[in-house]
């Protein structure tokens, strides 16, 4: 069985909006990631760390329209560019793909994606497309969270982690570490 793995970074209060900004991110403290703290390599280590992990990649559409703009002449995501790729849209049309980064399958639903998870394979990683991670979370299809929490509250844009009236999900700590900018590495695993 296959992991699924959201990555990304979070406020305090769960906002987890692209590291730069950009579309859909207009709220007045958008792009909060590069801005207001020292710069600690040590803090973005989790990053390289997951190039190595990283067996496929998923995004929801939106995310995916925006990564594809980027990833695909990107040095620092060179790693990513033959992985396998899965976008979940119901709308999404094949003729829409990116054409040269990688073989990319459209997901059509949770069962699609949970039928991914049962395949032979590594760790499959979610970056951005918080709506995504809210509906797989409420399916119970993520198995762990790679966070940097940074030490900031900003009350509005994108959350990881819906309001649903669910069962609760205990989450296991796999690794934290604390930089002195603030930032907070923490890995969680989803116990079942």
């Amino acid at each position: 069985m296959r992991d699924l793995v959201y990555t990304g970074f979070m406020s305090l209060d769960g906002v987890v909006d692209s590291p730069g900004g950009g579309p859909g991110e207009e709220h007045r403290s958008a792009g909060w990631v590069f801005k207001d703290l020292d710069p600690v390599a040590e803090a973005w280590s989790l990053k390289g760390e997951e190039l190595g992990d990283t067996t496929a990649l998923m995004f929801g559409r939106h995310s995916y329209e925006q990564f594809a703009q980027v990833w695909p002449g990107s040095e620092d995501h060179a790693s990513y560019q033959e992985l396998p790729k899965y976008v979940v849209s119901s709308t999404l049309s094949d003729d829409a793909l990116v054409d040269g980064w990688g073989p990319t399958t459209i997901l059509r639903s949770a069962g699609d994606i949970a039928a991914l998870k049962q395949g032979d394979g590594g760790a499959i990683f979610i970056h951005g497309s918080a709506e995504l991670a809210r509906r797989l979370s409420d399916e119970g299809l993520i198995d762990r969270y790679n966070l940097l929490v940074f030490p900031v509250l900003l009350g509005a844009g994108k959350t990881l982690f819906g309001r649903a009236d669910r069962d609760k999900y205990m989450l296991r700590m796999r690794e934290s570490e604390s930089y002195s900018n603030g930032i907070l590495k923490v890995i969680y695993d989803v116990e079942r």
